[in-house]
């Protein structure tokens, strides 16, 4: 069965506070928003659309089939970035839209279809991936976004800590598997055109501001967001320096096994 149609809206921002100018950093001699545009292509959508705040993040995209969408240095999120995105190229309120961030490098396009599946598949505002826990490291790392949901595969928190909390267990041993069903947030979401301008618009909520994690304003707004477990791994992203060495041997491996 064919897929549905969507876009692939990738939110690259130059000044990022760890890593300054990062979607021009170096991953195997490219620029790594050159390594995350070609795998949004090979995903097969409809348009992929790089939404950036500035001119040398254009000049990288040169001769790139990619719609490049210049928007407000003043954003606080790349949820924003998009929703801007989304107003300037006249996208119909129910066209699906992937948010894949500008520093994935690797993200896999079975997973970037499969998000767009679960939220055509869905009468949910949103959708995204999950993987199972596999080990207690995981579980209790803050890092790692655990997500819990409901019997129809819907969101019911996402958070930090580790849910769902096995209490008799975990009062004596922390270290013993996690809880069966336990699912680590992966963060790519869809949404349709419509919704993400007006989940943008939201004021930031109060479990948000807490967590740090901008999906749950759209739970504390009363929205629903399908979770899909996703057929692939998706490696992690570059968040520091230490992650883009990984990165770029990564990227030197694998062209050198084709």
């Amino acid at each position: 069965m064919p897929g549905p149609d969507f876009i692939v809206a990738i939110p690259a921002r130059f000044g990022a506070t760890r890593l300054p100018g990062k979607p021009l950093l170096s991953i195997a001699g490219e620029p790594m928003i050159l390594h995350v545009v070609r795998r949004a292509l090979a995903a097969g959508a409809l348009q992929v659309v790089v939404a950036t705040d500035d001119e040398r993040i254009v000049r990288a995209l040169d001769r790139q089939p990619v719609t490049v969408c210049m928007t407000s240095p003043e954003h606080a999120s790349g949820t924003d970035r998009l929703a801007e995105c989304a107003r300037l190229l006249h996208w119909p309120d129910d066209r699906i839209v992937v948010n894949l961030q500008g520093d994935e490098p690797f993200a896999p396009p079975e997973g970037i279809r499969a998000v767009a599946r679960v939220l055509a598949d869905s009468e949910a505002e949103m959708a995204t991936l999950a993987v199972p826990v596999e080990d207690s490291d995981t579980l209790f790392d803050p890092n790692a976004v655990k997500v819990a949901c409901d019997a129809r595969g819907h969101a019911l928190y996402f958070s930090r800590a580790p849910i769902p909390w096995p209490r008799d267990r975990f009062a004596t041993d922390r270290v013993s598997p996690p809880p069966p069903g336990a699912l680590r947030h992966i963060g790519i979401y869809a949404y349709r055109a419509g919704f993400l301008q007006r989940f943008a618009a939201l004021p930031r909520g109060r479990l948000e501001q807490l967590e740090s994690l901008e999906q749950l304003r759209a739970l504390e707004a009363g929205a629903r967001i399908a979770v899909g477990i996703s057929p692939v791994p998706f490696a992690p992203g570059v968040d520091s320096a230490a992650d883009l060495a990984r990165a770029d041997q990564r990227a030197r491996a694998d062209a050198a096994a084709r």
